[in-house]
């Protein structure tokens, strides 16, 4: 290339994510299964007519199209011509010309500028005419989702029945968007994103063919930051060349260097922000969060970074130490999961992520994400003193105790440990500085006591609480009944009085026939309110052979029905219909033996309230 002068002119810059383009099948990295399944089509002849390529932003879709289009117009540089190949070993006839976009059988549409029917009509109309130069005439169409449905029902009979000479290739980041019709006239192929440790691999090797070098936590960094997008991660390895460019010595690029261009948080202040807040102490969690801020981390990439920690702390509470070394964790990554995930029991680590969730939320919807994320890390703070729901339900069933945890240690004699500081008194302890608890109150007891030493002092036993009601007791099936309407749970009362044919009962044991229309899960839910009340787990058996006894609504009613007052009343009113049966007030309860001894009133079970 020459200048207007006669000089020659230096080649325009290519960027890392265009010069690295795979030109084939062997340069394509993380789609293995597609490539042997393109491969054993070619090698028996069996070639689709029409293909579908989904996956997120730069996994390879457009290039592995354009490779696809190659393959099916494979001819050898002297012409030699053996059918479509996915071997390619060297540049053919048309391999040039189709991945510059400019091959005359090869045409490539994007469907996000071109939408309409007529767009796709014009299309079908060259489908007509034979390839000018190749084997085949291909048709690449890129975010083909965007195609409107008129678009859509013009293409469907072509692309069921196209000439022998056309092929389609279809790309999509929005696969739920293609009409069934579509999908089900092609063969899909779903590119994955590349995991982190083999792209980090792969921008070593291109860092090296630029002659420059990045430390490896620098390329961890970068393959984290692109989310398995090839191109993203070639576009911030270039920027980060970029970046080093010029400087004196050769060193390489140090991951300092790669976070501050990123604008991410330092990856050990990370961790000793969420020990910090799982800690309960709020103030040092939000100092580390302003120092990596005002280093130009952005709020919700710490909030993630910490959503990702807590991910990999729980992966080690559930699955073990050895969960820490899979995924891009690092080997300080994997000593520091090891660590909280020692300290804290599941319930924590879940439940920070759930906080942590909500305020990545608000910080990417906030006017000022910088005060968003620092309330979020209050609140985590604030919480890590709360008991979990199982913690405060072991404590309430113990009588009242510590609700902050069922694994804190207890000192001897039954009194609550308090913090010297704080007096025993309400007031006091909220006017009082809040304490940060030992990181890993919840286990480890004796490593928590040897990290927090402050000094505690034992207060003498409390009163006692007052007595719990006993647990109630049921005789008959009639007693949970009754027991449920005490609980106001009067929707359950109907149902048990309602669907229910009772074949056997005794304390713990209960054997049923359900109505045919009976709601689903109904003897579950029998089971569970049993176990509520009772404390004790009742066995609940269904049998659909027994017969049973009538249902309580049935035989009240046929109680009812049998007063001589109500049949009076239905000798001067036919048409009447009993809604609703209710007890009268024990001291003006009807003294007429059918009526005696019923208990509670009968209703529909879809209503709260019923009136007679």
């Amino acid at each position: 290339m020459t200048d207007p002068t006669g000089e020659s002119a230096a080649p325009a810059y290519q960027v890392l994510a265009r010069k690295y383009r795979p030109q084939n099948f062997d340069d394509l990295i993380g789609h293995e299964a597609m490539v042997r399944t393109l491969r054993n089509a070619f090698a028996t002849g069996r070639i689709a007519h029409a293909w579908v390529l989904t996956g997120v932003r730069g996994v390879g879709k457009t290039t592995t199209a354009r490779i696809l289009a190659r393959a099916l117009n494979y001819v050898g540089p002297e012409g030699e011509d053996h059918g479509p190949s996915i071997d390619m070993p060297v540049e053919g006839a048309h391999c040039r010309a189709i991945a510059e976009s400019r091959h005359p059988d090869v045409l490539e549409m994007d469907a996000a500028s071109r939408t309409g029917v007529n767009d796709i009509r014009e299309l079908i109309e060259g489908m007509r005419y034979a390839p000018v130069e190749a084997r085949y005439k291909v048709y690449i169409i890129d975010e083909v989702h965007m195609l409107s449905t008129a678009a859509f029902n013009a293409l469907l009979k072509t692309l069921e029945e196209p000439p022998a000479h056309v092929k389609f290739i279809f790309a999509t980041t929005e696969i739920r968007k293609l009409p069934v019709t579509v999908l089900s006239r092609c063969q899909r192929f779903d590119l994955r994103r590349l995991d982190e440790a083999r792209l980090a691999e792969h921008l070593g090797r291109i860092a090296e063919k630029e002659g420059g070098a990045v430390a490896p936590e620098g390329l961890a960094m970068i393959a984290r930051a692109a989310e398995g997008s090839v191109r993203d991660a070639l576009s911030m390895l270039d920027q980060a060349l970029l970046h080093h460019a010029g400087e004196a010595g050769g060193d390489a690029i140090e991951a300092d260097a790669i976070r501050d261009m990123l604008g991410l948080a330092d990856r050990t202040l990370v961790w000793d922000l969420l020990k910090a807040a799982l800690s309960g102490d709020a103030a040092p969690a939000m100092e580390i969060f302003r120092t990596q801020y005002d280093a130009g981390a952005e709020p919700s990439s710490i909030l993630r970074d910490l959503l990702e920690a807590t991910h990999l702390a729980a992966r080690v509470k559930a699955a073990g130490p050895a969960a820490a070394s899979h995924g891009a964790a690092g080997e300080a990554d994997a000593d520091r999961a090891i660590e909280v995930a020692d300290g804290l029991s599941m319930n924590a680590l879940t439940r920070a992520w759930s906080l942590l969730m909500k305020g990545l939320s608000e910080a990417q919807a906030a006017p000022d994400p910088a005060a968003a994320a620092e309330v979020a890390l209050i609140r985590l703070a604030y919480a890590a003193d709360l008991p979990t729901p199982d913690e405060a339900l072991r404590a309430l069933k113990r009588g009242g105790g510590d609700a902050r945890g069922a694994d804190a240690p207890t000192p001897a004699g039954g009194s609550i440990a308090r913090d010297a500081r704080t007096p025993g008194s309400a007031a006091a302890a909220q006017s009082s500085p809040r304490a940060p608890r030992a990181f890993g109150g919840g286990h480890g007891g004796a490593e928590a006591a040897a990290a927090d030493p402050a000094p505690m002092a034992v207060l003498p036993p409390e009163p006692a609480p007052a007595t719990s009601a006993p647990a109630p007791r049921f005789e008959r099936f009639s007693d949970v009944a009754r027991h449920a309407a005490e609980q106001r749970d009067l929707k359950f009362k109907a149902e048990l009085e309602t669907f229910i044919h009772l074949v056997s009962f005794e304390p713990g044991k209960i054997e049923i026939r359900l109505k045919d229309d009976a709601p689903d899960g109904l003897a579950g839910r029998l089971h569970q309110r049993l176990k509520e009340w009772t404390g004790e787990a009742w066995i609940v058996s269904v049998n659909a052979q027994a017969d049973g006894e009538e249902t309580i609504r049935d035989a009240r009613l046929a109680a009812v029905m049998a007063d001589p007052i109500v049949k009076r009343a239905f000798e001067l009113f036919p048409d009447a219909e009993i809604m609703a049966i209710h007890d009268a007030p024990p001291e003006t309860r009807s003294e007429t033996p059918a009526l005696a001894d019923q208990e509670g009133y009968i209703d529909d079970p879809d209503r709260d309230e019923g009136e007679m």
